[in-house]
């Protein structure tokens, strides 16, 4: 825990110095890159890494050094077994260990790590490290390195125990904005097609992200009288605002919007995405899509020869009265039939049955 009174004026000023840096950036090489100096300062250390570990299914890690290279580090996974710190580092997260904490002078002179720190002309003659959590199963291990023999003073743990927060908010932060960036990528891929595009808000107004074809789109199905200050339609907005006020329950069945034009459908999917203490986002999955979608074999497997049949003329955006006349039968036999299909197939109503089809129907 924080106490500013364990410092003096410079290491708080040191201290401040690094905390900036560390949340000025949004990838971890330039976050240890941006607040080394200070940090080094701060915990009177020469060189610092940090080891970004997956525990599950299996140990896995990778090594980001900040200014010159630890020549070490670059062997570890030959000398992982032999780490004396790793162990003690995972039971106790957010506690700064210290190799004099640990072992003897004479036992650490001994271990492989010692030995071959100096085969290798760069000797960590002391080391003090962190755990540093950031999400289930992924967590970081921050350590600092003298090159001279001279042990970390307790002054060093402290600082280094103030700042560990620090590094996990940033570690955590770092991570969801690659997170988002990759979703975002992906989605790109995924909807890189004239006819499909995708908008990502932050509510009520934020707007974090938007696919190539999202403006195009937008620009297709509304006039300028039809778009909010905040750059969506106002019917997405109302929608997006009346879903954000309602529990996942009283969503259900409320989160797709579609609009039939001679052109084809309009479609607008609202999808809340997932998120841990940030501000909830939600993505925007725009598609335009045929009258005439073609219903996949795997689906007509499932429907006997009448419910084809009403599902054919579902797809031609007949209504139920359509059907029946076209079909010769009642309006309500075609309704029966209309809610056993959408049951066999498990779809909601005709707008899911038709926003679904077109997923499927969609080349990647």
């Amino acid at each position: 825990m924080f106490n500013p009174t364990d410092f003096n004026t410079r290491e708080l000023v040191v201290r401040d110095n690094a905390i900036i840096a560390l949340s000025s950036q949004r990838s971890v090489p330039k976050a240890l890159e941006a607040s080394r100096t200070s940090m080094l300062e701060f915990v009177q250390a020469d060189a610092m890494a940090l080891c970004l570990m997956r525990l599950t299914p299996t140990l896995d890690f990778r090594w980001h050094v900040p200014g010159h290279r630890i020549p070490i580090l670059e062997e570890y996974a030959g000398l992982v077994d032999h780490d004396f710190l790793r162990d003690p580092i995972l039971a106790q997260p957010g506690v700064p260990i210290c190799d004099t904490q640990l072992i003897s002078r004479r036992d650490y002179e001994r271990t492989l790590i010692y030995q071959r720190s100096r085969e290798l002309e760069q000797p960590l003659e002391h080391i003090m490290a962190v755990l540093v959590p950031i999400r289930p199963g992924l967590v970081g291990a921050l350590a600092f390195y003298r090159h001279q023999r001279s042990p970390f003073p307790t002054q060093s743990v402290t600082a280094l125990a103030s700042v560990t927060r620090h590094f996990a908010n940033t570690l955590g932060n770092c991570q969801d904005f690659q997170d988002m960036t990759a979703g975002a990528q992906l989605l790109q891929e995924l909807y890189q097609r004239d006819d499909s595009a995708f908008i990502i808000l932050e509510p009520p107004r934020r707007e974090v992200f938007r696919s190539q074809h999202a403006t195009y789109l937008l620009e297709r199905w509304f006039t300028p009288s039809e778009i909010h200050a905040s750059g969506l339609p106002f019917v997405f907005k109302e929608q997006l605002d009346a879903l954000v006020r309602m529990t996942p329950d009283e969503r259900l069945g409320k989160n797709l919007w579609v609009a039939n034009h001679p052109d084809g459908y309009r479609t607008c999917r609202f999808i809340e995405l997932p998120a841990n203490d940030a501000p909830r986002q939600w993505a925007l999955l725009l598609t335009e899509l045929p009258h005439s979608i073609p219903l996949p074999l795997h689906m007509q497997r499932e429907l006997t020869s009448r419910e084809l049949d009403i599902a054919k003329g579902v797809l031609r955006n007949w209504s139920n009265g359509q059907i029946a006349d076209d079909l010769k039968i009642s309006d309500q036999t075609v309704k029966t039939h209309v809610r056993n299909l959408f049951g066999k197939l498990g779809v909601d109503d005709r707008a899911d049955f038709l926003y679904q089809l077109a997923l499927l129907s969609k080349p990647v």
